[in-house]
């Protein structure tokens, strides 16, 4: 079970945001992400695919996030983006 991830960060007006790619393999469901910021307010994730997904990936915490990293949870094998923002 493998699970990764990219990270870019962005300022937009006095907020920060982290966003990137998750990828799921040999059977992976979903992960930690590192956040790069003291709290994340919002989060957002969408799966990549070529058909409507059956099943949408969901974060694991309780906003606003005051730690180091959002669990999110995935169907197997999942590929797609996460937009974190917060200060």
């Amino acid at each position: 079970m493998a699970f990764s991830y990219t990270t870019i960060i962005s300022n937009e007006g006095n907020k920060i945001v982290q966003s990137g790619v998750y990828t799921n393999t040999s059977g992976s469901t979903g992960g930690d992400i590192s956040a790069k910021m003291q709290v994340v307010e919002f989060v957002t994730l969408q799966p990549k695919g070529s058909a409507v997904a059956t099943a949408f990936p969901v974060y694991n915490e309780t906003l606003p996030l005051r730690g180091t990293a959002v669990t999110i949870v995935t169907s197997s094998n999942e590929v797609g983006c996460y937009r974190f923002t917060g200060h």
